[in-house]
This record gives structure tokens, sequence and C-alpha cells, in this order.
């Protein structure tokens, strides 16, 4: 990845001092433009052949499926801004080739650390994890959140249940909790924090909680509570809409990475989907 300033820079070194604007220029003439370097997971080969696999396994679903589902997640928001972004050059559609990407891991730095849930009828509970996130707290924020949640929502008795394959998430303790509640629980490829739709709502909420500009810890889980409750249903339900080509267009991958429609043989693609860690 190379910016502007450090080509700028290179031709001084060579004697040639370009001025930015002609740089810039010619790059467009070439196809190609300023762009914020996507965040994506690191995946191995068992990690992108799960996500295919998840991928072809849910092509024939229907649109109606997707709606009984309750996406849940975890996210760290910090208290003085979001991450910084970082501009490449490339050409149109090739947002998601590796080049173009900054690997990332799990578990980075933040001020606060939330459990949120949604399904296309809107949002669902949003709770601040006091303390350390083990499977016993795990349980209990389902214990009180999960079914509240489908009920609020409406999602009936036999809705499906999301969430990673984060060790609390599928310990036999918690297997068992489901197992009880008698909740259906939706099968999840590993590192595939990209295909989890609320990822997309995190995102939302962060840019609308810092746009409040929190001062201390009280008032970031404030407005993240009134900020969560005020995202639309609409924009909701537009992101399970679109849920279907997301998963096509996964399984149209060799690189085990959603594309966009143009890269996707069968012309679907991932919509209003943006890469989740750029949040």
């Amino acid at each position: 990845m190379v910016t502007l300033e450090e080509l700028q820079r290179s031709t001084a070194e060579v004697g040639e001092s370009v001025h930015r604007s002609t740089i810039s220029r010619l790059l467009h003439k070439s196809g190609l433009y300023g762009r914020v370097a996507r965040r994506k997971p690191v995946l191995k080969g068992i990690h992108k052949k799960s996500r295919l696999e998840f991928a072809r396994s849910h092509v024939g679903d229907t649109a109606n499926m997707w709606k009984k589902v309750l996406w849940s997640d975890e996210t760290k928001i910090e208290l003085f801004g979001l991450n910084a972004k970082r501009y490449v050059w490339r050409k149109p559609n090739t947002a998601h080739h590796p080049e173009h990407t900054i690997p990332t891991v799990k578990h980075g730095g933040g001020s606060i650390m939330l459990w949120g849930c949604f399904s296309s009828a809107g949002t669902g509970k949003l709770v601040r994890i006091e303390g350390k996130m083990d499977g016993a707290k795990y349980r209990e924020i389902l214990e009180e959140n999960l079914m509240q949640s489908a009920k609020d929502l409406r999602l009936g008795r036999r809705f499906i249940f999301q969430q990673d394959n984060d060790p609390k998430h599928t310990a036999r303790a918690t297997k068992e909790w489901f197992g009880l509640k008698n909740v259906n629980v939706l099968k999840w490829p590993s590192q595939s924090p990209d295909l989890n739709p609320i990822e997309n709502l995190w995102q939302d909420l962060k840019i609308a909680v810092h746009r409040r500009s929190p001062s201390n810890l009280t008032e970031l889980h404030l407005f993240c509570q009134e900020e969560w409750t005020n995202l639309s249903i609409s924009r909701c339900a537009k992101l399970v809409e679109t849920y279907p080509k997301k998963t096509c267009s996964c399984n149209c991958s060799e690189r085990g990475f959603y594309q966009n429609r143009l890269e996707c043989s069968d012309g679907f693609g991932a919509g209003d989907w943006r890469n989740i860690t750029d949040a």
C-alpha cells in the first residue's frame, strides 16, 4: 500500500519533484483512485473452506428464512473516536483484494464492551458488559436479554439465533442452555464477522455516538443506548433483505470473502454491505 505522499517523496528522491495534483491525475487515468484500506480478518485455508460451505448451504434460502434470524455480537467502543483509516490507490471492484486491505485480529482495544442483537424487525437489547466476559457472564446476558428480544421483535418460538464461534459461545454449558430453552442456533463459520450484518449496525452506532462527543464512559454508554434505539427498522430490514445476495457473493469467491456484483459471475453483489472491520 502506497500513499500519495509517499509517491511524491519518491519522485523527489530521484530528482524529479512532481506536484500532488499531477500524480493524482496520472493515477486516475490509470484507473486508480484513493480509497480507505479495508480491514478484514486473517483467513486460513480452513476458514475459507468453512465460509464457502456456509454460503453454499444457504444459497437457496428464502428471504423469509433470514427474517427469522436474531443476529448478535459483541463490540468494543472507544471513548475518543473511531480507529484511524488509511487510504490506498486501487482500481474499481478491488476493495477486498489482499493488497488493498489491512489485516486484523479479534479483540482490539476499547473503552466499553457491548452485546447487542437485531433482526429485520429492528434492534433488540443492547447490554454493557461489566467485568470479565466469560461463559457464565455470556449465559447471564442470554438469560436476561435473548428471549425478551425475540419476543419484542415478534420473531415467534421458531426463531434462529446467530452467534460467532467464540469459545464461551460454544462451551458445553452454553449449548446446554440453548437446549433447555429450545433455541435453534445457526451454524456459523469461524473468522467471519464480515458475514454478520450486525457489524454494519455497529459502524452506524459508533459514528452516531462519536458525533455527540461523549466526555466520559457514563455518557458513552448513555449515548450508545440512545443511538441504538434510534437505528431505524428500515435500516435493519434492508441489511437482512440483502443477505441472500451476500451469501451468493461469498459462494462465488474462491478467496473466501465476499465480492461486489461486478466480480460475481451471477450478477448478485454485496449491495448495501460494507466490510465490518472498518469499524
